[in-house]
């Protein structure tokens, strides 16, 4: 029994429709997690720590799932690769200018972490308005750059963690001396990234 072109057509209009929709997953987490970003900071700033972990845990599910649909099934497109580390970026951001406000983050590691964002994202913009740089061309973040990430996420649950349970604040200076020294050795990392980048570009 052979199927009439109309239903073939349906079942391949289907077929296509389920493929963009599943492209466009990553993209729609990255947005969800800019989007819990205001929850998170307000949460934070209302001293609601309990409701503040499970929203910031909930992001970071967000985080991992759209980076493993995305290499998993290679949906990857250029506003993805800009999409995850700004909505990264804004939660990182938000919740540390919360944190501070809130006496529990110094104000310089604030202004390291903050220093380091603004350069990185002057430099990408730079960068990807160049006019060597291809229109599919992807971003990626170096590898010391992503366990920088992970580090401050990490930070994050520690601060929340530690007003539920107490812990010794000896600990506390500890982390925020590897989390500094992390974030200035990721900035000279992209830095030197971006010099040799240049020098090929010259050659």
């Amino acid at each position: 029994m052979q199927r009439s072109p109309s239903i073939i057509g349906r079942l391949n209009f289907l077929s296509v429709k389920s493929k963009v929709g599943l492209y466009s997953l990553p993209n729609v987490l990255s947005i969800l997690r800019i989007i819990l970003t205001v929850p998170v900071v307000m949460t934070l700033l209302n001293h609601n720590y309990s409701l503040a972990i499970i929203l910031f845990f909930i992001a970071g599910i967000t985080d991992a799932l759209d980076g493993w649909i995305a290499k998993r099934f290679c949906y990857q497109s250029r506003l993805g690769s800009i999409l995850d580390p700004m909505a990264d970026k804004l939660l990182l951001t938000g919740s540390f200018i919360a944190l501070f406000l809130i006496d529990l983050l110094p104000w310089w590691l604030l202004v390291l972490i903050f220093l380091r964002d603004v350069m990185i994202v002057a430099a990408t913009v730079g960068y990807f308005l160049g006019a060597n740089t291809e229109r599919d061309e992807l971003l990626t973040p170096s590898n010391l750059s992503k366990f920088n990430t992970v580090l401050q996420i990490s930070l994050v649950l520690f601060l929340i963690l530690a007003q539920i349970y107490p812990i010794s604040t000896q600990w506390l200076q500890v982390f925020f001396i590897v989390v500094a020294t992390s974030t200035v050795l990721s900035g000279a990392d992209y830095v030197w990234i971006w010099i040799k980048q240049v020098i090929l570009q010259e050659r």
